[in-house]
Formats: structure tokens, sequence, C-alpha cells
């Protein structure tokens, strides 16, 4: 009887996030983005504060020059962002032996969301 309990615990474990996923996601998204914001401002920010480039202009974290800069960004944005921060290049350097993959993922995710939004400021 105890190992049935146990299999229903972790059967509804399993299922409950998925039943009630809109606030699961939302908090899931909003961890993500406040992680990758964190991660931005503590490794990126100095050289790309609010999406610019203080080394070289033309390579800003605005979509135009994503699209024109970043191999595949047209097909896979996230993908595209995650590779340049895990090797660098030029300038920039490589973060992949600095960052987690989940950190990676977090802040490409940031820096995905910031250009779509024209990196306009969130408490506005």
């Amino acid at each position: 009887m105890a190992r049935l309990i146990g299999l229903f615990s972790i059967l509804l474990s399993l299922i409950l996030p998925i039943v009630s996923a809109n606030p699961v996601l939302a908090s899931s998204t909003e961890m993500l983005n406040n992680q990758g914001e964190q991660i931005f401002s503590t490794n990126c920010a100095a050289c790309h504060m609010g999406g610019g480039n203080v080394i070289r202009a033309s390579r800003t974290l605005k979509i135009r020059d994503l699209n024109a800069h970043l191999e595949e960004y047209q097909q896979d944005p996230l993908e595209a962002i995650e590779h340049q921060i895990e090797d660098g290049k030029n300038a920039m350097p490589s973060y992949s032996g600095e960052l987690t993959e989940d950190e990676i993922i977090a802040v490409a995710t940031y820096v995905e969301q910031q250009a779509e939004l024209g990196w306009r400021r969130n408490d506005a």
C-alpha cells in the first residue's frame, strides 16, 4: 500500500504541473528572465549596456545587427545567441567555461527577449 501511495505521489507531481501549466510556466519564465537579466548585468552590461556595444558600435544586440552578424539568427535566434555566448568572437570572450549551460540559456533568452522589445526598460 505504501508503494502504491508513493507511485501515486510521483504521478501526481508529474501531472499537476501540466494541468496547471499557465501559472507554472509564467513563474518559470519570470525566474529564467530574472536569472538572465542578473547574468547579463554581471557579465555583459559593461560592453552591451542597453543592447549597445561600446567596442564595436555596429555589433549591437538590436535585432537588425543580430540578423546581420549572427549566423542562423533568422532560423533560430535563441540558438544563435547561445553559440555566440559559448564561443565568443573577436573582442567578445567565450563564456563556455564561465557559465553553465542553464546560465547561457537564461542570458540568451533575456537577450532575445530584450532585442524583441527594442531594449526598452522593463520598469517603465
